[in-house]
């Protein structure tokens, strides 16, 4: 036990000075990385064709299925025809007559955007700037723009921003598909309903057509142990509940005619951009799971996201185009150093507690 004290103390030694190293690295490179006016911020616009990805997938399991010799006659058969189908292409491009004539037969295009909600919709910013990319290239009388979404909802302001961006799509005149797998909740299903239309795997989460503000309030706490707190304003309204003063009737009632209000405003954003939809009966605050919320107009569709993409493959190039902002070397640097900080605590941890097992 000695032993493992003593070695112990020295791995930990050796951990701290490693990680001290990384951060003093980290600092340096970051200072230089600003001297040199280096800027990431705009990141990169990433694109995947799941056409392909889900030929591969079709191609992958057929090749496993088959013996050796079944395989290699498919393959030969699938290179035949893929040759064959590629110089058919080239003819029909050489027999044209002209540049936009090709360009008029161009195939219609699906452009699938993610958006990965928390409470702050911190996924906003590339929404907007894939939204963007999407939109100088799409054309309004072919293409389309499917929306993979998942949120339960967050700020009022932060989901109201996320909404509007998605009504850019709307407002060009751009089909805009909205497919929930999981759910879409308060200002999750805000999002949602710009979409011209919705849809939702069987047991997904949709509504919570409300709003919901709580805080706790610690003026008794202070007030017991001879505290005191003051909150000092210029404006009747500009603090109406507080955490640690002492809250009035006047003040909550205020409060609640906030709430009563981004409510209104809320229930009037899904009544205009979906009519057929009794706002009354579904913007109490509760939810419905898919088939329910079918029942009630909250959506238009049962089904995953991924039968619908994968239909829209047989009839439209399918594109998933997603922003990501480049990691400078600093931030490698210190989720490397975090990760192997983590894994090293818990290899201790765990050695500690088989050696008290034994």
């Amino acid at each position: 036990m000695e032993f493992l004290t003593e070695y112990g103390l020295f791995l930990a030694k050796t951990v701290t000075l490693v990680v001290a190293l990384l951060i003093a690295i980290t600092a340096i490179i970051s200072a230089a990385h600003k001297d040199k006016g280096g800027d990431d911020s705009d990141g990169e616009l990433r694109i995947r064709r799941l056409n392909e990805t889900y030929r591969k997938l079709k191609d992958a399991i057929q090749a496993r299925m088959m013996d050796e010799h079944e395989r290699k006659a498919w393959q030969k058969r699938k290179n035949k025809q893929e040759k064959a189908e590629l110089k058919a292409e080239k003819k029909k491009l050489k027999s044209k007559k002209s540049e936009s004539e090709v360009a008029t037969e161009t195939p219609s295009r699906v452009f699938v955007l993610d958006f990965d909600g928390d409470i702050k919709a911190s996924d906003t910013d590339s929404l907007r700037k894939s939204i963007t990319a999407v939109l100088s290239v799409a054309d309004v009388d072919k293409d389309e723009v499917v929306i993979r979404l998942e949120s339960g909802g967050g700020l009022v302001h932060s989901y109201g921003l996320a909404a509007a961006q998605l009504d850019r799509i709307r407002t060009k005149g751009i089909k805009l598909t909205a497919c929930v797998d999981k759910v879409a909740a308060s200002g999750g299903y805000m999002m949602a309903c710009v979409a011209d239309r919705i849809v939702a795997s069987p047991f997904a989460i949709l509504g919570s057509i409300g709003v919901v503000a709580q805080l706790p309030n610690f003026h008794r706490l202070l007030k017991d142990n001879k505290v005191d707190f003051e909150v000092l304003t210029a404006g009747e309204h500009k603090r109406t509940l507080t955490v640690f003063g002492e809250n009035t009737d006047k003040g909550r009632q205020k409060f609640l005619e906030d709430l009563e209000d981004t409510h209104g405003l809320f229930k009037d954003y899904v009544s205009e951009r979906r009519p057929s939809l009794d706002i009354a009966a579904v913007a109490n605050g509760d939810i419905w799971f898919g088939r329910r919320a079918l029942d009630v107009k909250l959506i238009d569709e049962i089904r995953t996201s991924d039968e619908y993409l994968i239909e829209a493959c047989d009839r439209a190039e399918v594109v998933s185009v997603g922003f990501r902002r480049k990691r400078t070397l600093p931030e490698k640097l210190g989720l490397a150093a975090s990760a192997a900080l983590e894994n090293t605590v818990v290899r201790l941890l765990s050695a500690f507690r088989n050696q008290k097992i034994q």
